[in-house]
């Protein structure tokens, strides 16, 4: 819209009414392209939408809409955590099952930086099926939480998720982490009680790595080790896995000089695992229907974070990750259509904001008007003494009518020359470069 002289911008009662945004976009055209630029690169998705809907978008445009809407949601979602804690709203109902799982996944800065971006994932247990031979336990209704931000910062954050899908409430919750400590204080926060389990990925992993550092990586003796000794770990007893680890210690120990290496391996991978014993009941969760895998949350890394963020050359401003995941969250969530009007009306009441405090910006740096009551004196006139200024008045000889009045004496007649402040002396052409004295006011100054 082209800014007519005199008129102030603003927002016409239409606008509100018909929810547009800033910009030049239809709000459907820029919900479009927030959506496209959510999925793919910023220049490919002004590309796809100049395809479909036939405008003209550029890549700059494409990101600056892209992560407004992002920055939008982010301040919803952190209104509505300072809302939960001020009013402390009962939370929805839980499920009678949930899965709860948190990790983290790299992402590269400017300036050749990486922060991790923490990610929770909120599902629901379904019931055991059984796949090649083994029941296996699988989590519906996945939702996301990510953002960039240090453990006590994105305890909190989380909350607006928790809430919503009733961690509070669930009867059961399942925490299946990879055993960081920063995850175990996640859970603290959020749902003390839940039962916390060990990845089984993760576990098998560190029970590899001593076997390994034993039995040579590859060998078909490790290989035949590793399979008896991983069916004890998931359908036996924990505590048969960590006799059959400290077996190893031993002997390795009784060898003698030169198995320092390996020995410190065994005792890395012991003092990991005894750490989350507890956490390692596996039989007895399968047995409860309890899943022991944390790969939503894996998963979530690279379907949420990492498919976006990650790209070929990619580089992010610290200050745009959080915008682009919160995004990511709503997209992966299926939770478009409910998190976008909530977006669009943030977006409406930052626009309006922003022109009232422009406005009153230019109010204050308004000068105000000349008093009507202050007498109007050019320049050149208030620079003389009053009484040269404005000569007295005349008065009259007794007796005489204002015809026969003496005129004043006359001085020689002089050619017109404007004053030195006029702006014919101001013009670049012509006769107005010269300045001739004033006869006047030249003569006095």
């Amino acid at each position: 819209m082209r800014c007519v002289p005199g008129v102030r911008r603003g927002l016409f009662p239409l606008d509100e009414e018909l929810q547009l945004l800033a910009g030049r976009l239809t709000p459907s055209l820029q919900e479009g392209l927030v959506r496209l630029g959510t999925w793919m690169p910023f220049l490919r998705a002004a590309t796809e939408l100049g395809f479909f809907m036939h405008v003209t978008v550029t890549e700059p445009s494409a990101r600056r809409t892209t992560e407004a809407a992002g920055a939008a949601y982010v301040a919803v979602q952190t209104e509505a955590v300072e809302q939960i804690e001020r009013s402390l709203p009962p939370p929805p109902a839980g499920p009678a099952l949930q899965f709860l799982s948190v990790d983290g996944a790299m992402v590269p800065l400017v300036h050749r930086e990486w922060a991790e971006v923490k990610t929770l994932a909120l599902g629901i247990v379904a019931e055991p099926v059984l796949e090649k031979g083994e029941w296996v336990v699988h989590s519906t209704e996945l939702s996301y939480f990510s953002r960039l931000a240090e453990a006590e910062a994105f305890d909190r954050l989380a909350l607006v998720e928790t809430h919503r899908r009733g961690t509070e409430t669930a009867r059961q919750v399942c925490a299946v982490t990879d055993g960081a400590e920063w995850e175990q204080g996640f859970i603290d926060f959020h749902r003390p009680d839940a039962v916390r389990i060990l990845d089984f990925s993760h576990a098998a992993g560190y029970v590899a790595q001593a076997g390994q550092a034993v039995l040579g990586e590859g060998t078909p003796l490790f290989k035949a080790w590793l399979k008896d000794t991983l069916h004890e770990l998931k359908h036996g007893q924990p505590g048969a896995v960590f006799t059959i680890l400290h077996d190893m210690q031993a002997e390795v120990t009784a060898r003698g000089p030169g198995g320092e290496a390996t020995l410190e391996t065994i005792q890395k991978s012991l003092t990991y695992l005894e750490k989350r014993r507890e956490h390692m009941d596996y039989a007895r969760f399968q047995a409860l229907g309890y899943p022991i895998g944390s790969g939503s949350v894996e998963s979530a890394n690279k379907l949420v974070v990492e498919a976006r963020l990650k790209g070929a050359g990619m580089h992010w401003a610290r200050s745009h990750v959080d915008p682009m995941v919160a995004l990511r969250n709503i997209a992966c969530s299926d939770r478009w259509e409910e998190a976008w009007p909530q977006i669009s009306q943030r977006l409406r009441q930052q626009t309006k904001e922003a022109h009232q405090q422009h406005h009153q910006k230019r109010q204050a740096q308004r000068v105000p008007a000349p008093s009507s009551t202050t007498p109007l004196i050019p320049p050149i006139i208030m620079d003389l003494p009053v009484a040269e200024a404005i000569p007295p008045l005349r008065q009259p000889p007794e007796g005489a009518t204002t015809t026969q009045l003496p005129s004043s004496p006359s001085r020689p007649k002089q050619p017109y020359r404007p004053a030195a402040n006029h702006p014919w002396r101001r013009s670049p052409i012509g006769r107005a470069r010269y300045t001739a004295p004033h006869p006047l006011t030249d003569a006095k100054l």
